[in-house]
């Protein structure tokens, strides 16, 4: 990347109608940290802050292929991937990835907020085999880390020991996102040079939205100008909370947060 051009980033996601979440909100992320976004997009949903009321996943050989024309044409600085749907999209991703050399952070969306399957059985499956070794960065929530891992993930210490087993299967790097716990929101960081923990405040609000979807693509996004991944980590997180704070309280149900949110300076490697 040449030092006076914004990165390209790439959205691999879902649509979701509303904004909150999937591709449309990953690419207003990209932009609230000063960089371009490009989407491919891999299902389509009939939702609103209310909930998800259908899924359509695309066919694996038309995701495929607008990956690769994205890829053959643009220098893409870093990609992250949301839904995926199903295992037949799932391996065609990880198989249009196989020779990109950037940071790869994967979201393992498999459930909406509202409980809407957005990842099939086979498709974990598919996601364990074949896109997680490629991932630079693996951000599960507490339900997707038991689901990856087949451990029980209810506290800091087995959130510590779902991401050993994630970083066991090729993984370089997970963030176990502890949203659910109870108390301040504590995400648990493992990569090669140990652990850390990422703390914050509870925001008092009922409009979060596509949290996981925004968390994910302000650190893609950071990763994508040349920051140093724990740095990045530490940066998104603190750009999520007053994302949170700033949720401009849209829709009947669980609105979305602010993703206009300026970033702070990225410190570029």
């Amino acid at each position: 990347m040449l030092w006076w051009m914004e990165p390209i980033l790439l959205s691999v996601a879902g649509v979701d109608p509303s904004a909150g979440a999937g591709l449309l909100a990953d690419l207003e992320t990209f932009r609230s940290h000063g960089a371009r976004g490009v989407g491919v997009v891999s299902l389509v949903t009939v939702q609103s802050s209310r909930g998800v009321k259908r899924v359509e996943v695309m066919q694996a050989e038309l995701v495929r292929d607008q990956l690769r024309a994205l890829l053959e044409d643009l220098p893409i600085a870093a990609i992250k991937t949301g839904a995926l749907g199903d295992a037949a999209v799932v391996r065609a991703v990880a198989q249009a990835l196989a020779d990109f050399r950037g940071p790869v952070v994967v979201d393992p969306v498999v459930c909406s907020s509202s409980g809407a399957s957005l990842l099939d059985d086979a498709g974990v499956d598919a996601l364990l085999e074949s896109l997680l070794p490629r991932a630079t960065l693996i951000m599960p929530n507490l339900a997707e880390a038991q689901l990856l891992t087949g451990l029980e993930v209810c506290d800091l210490a087995s959130m510590g020991e779902a991401a050993a087993v994630l970083r066991r299967r090729g993984v370089e790097r997970v963030l176990v996102k502890g949203g659910h716990l109870a108390g301040a929101p504590t995400d648990l960081w493992l990569d090669a040079a140990g652990s850390m923990q990422l703390t914050g405040e509870r925001v008092a609000t009922r409009h979060t939205h596509g949290t996981g979807c925004a968390y994910a693509s302000a650190i893609s996004a950071r990763l994508g100008w040349g920051e140093e991944p724990r740095v990045a980590a530490r940066s998104a997180r603190r750009w999520l909370e007053a994302a949170l704070r700033s949720a401009p309280g849209l829709g009947a149900g669980e609105g979305p947060l602010e993703l206009r949110t300026q970033a702070s300076p990225i410190r570029s490697r």
